[in-house]
């Protein structure tokens, strides 16, 4: 079981917890901390996107890992819209498109992870310094794709919206505001994860072994792309 298996149990445990009414959230000061921990867990859990912007990071600089953080944290509006609108459960219930979506956002991890690997190189050249040939909205793509087709951040915010939105939209502006507050997250933990790897204190470290890194990354991103193609 991944650290981002067991963040979602912890948040599932949270929200169904009898002891905390979330029809009625916003209320009280422990059950905004609750939110606010549940969202902290899911951004905070290493997963696919930090592979991603760690890989990006390293091999084209911080802006490009902050692009990509970017992406991730634009990726996560969208699941917050469709999910307010209800889209989501009805996505989750039509077997062929979720089983689509699941597919190809396998694909894609696998994609990415096989090219990762495939262009590994162990040149002792700065990070920032390289040559970058890549259009910088290439990273904002690849990290808002890597987010979106990502089945288990779909499930996580059906399950927590519909436990959020009431019947009779009294409280949707805190949930809209909330769904903020997670995509900001998103944003500001991977920008400043890929701040941290870009620092001048790492960078002598990171190049040395650079191409390992890579490697690793790339069978991180293959590795959750075959798990994800294969759980239910």
């Amino acid at each position: 079981m991944s650290v981002d298996d067991i963040s979602i149990i912890v948040a599932m445990k949270l929200l169904y917890n009898p002891n905390i009414n979330f029809k009625l959230s916003f209320g009280t000061s422990m059950e905004i901390i609750s939110l606010a921990i549940i969202g902290l867990l899911i951004v905070i859990s290493p997963g696919a996107d930090f592979v991603l912007v760690l890989k990006n990071s390293i091999n084209s600089g911080r802006s490009s890992g902050i692009l990509t953080a970017c992406g991730i944290s634009l990726a996560i509006g969208v699941h917050i819209s469709y999910s307010m609108l209800g889209v989501s459960y009805l996505i989750s219930q039509n077997v062929v498109v979720f089983t689509s979506i699941k597919y190809a956002g396998a694909a894609y991890l696998i994609y990415l992870g096989v090219k990762s690997i495939l262009t590994a190189n162990d040149k002792l050249e700065k990070i920032e310094s390289k040559d970058n040939t890549v259009k910088p909205s290439q990273y904002l793509i690849q990290g808002f794709i890597c987010n979106l087709l990502n089945p288990k951040t779909m499930l996580f915010f059906i399950s927590l919206f519909s436990q959020l939105i009431s019947s009779d939209h009294s409280t949707n502006n805190y949930v809209l505001l909330y769904g903020l507050y997670i995509a900001l997250l998103h944003g500001i933990w991977f920008s400043l994860v890929s701040v941290f790897f870009t620092s001048k204190a790492l960078q002598k470290q990171l190049i040395k072994i650079k191409k390992r890194l890579n490697q690793a990354c790339g069978v991180g991103l293959i590795s959750f792309g075959v798990l994800l193609s294969i759980k239910s």
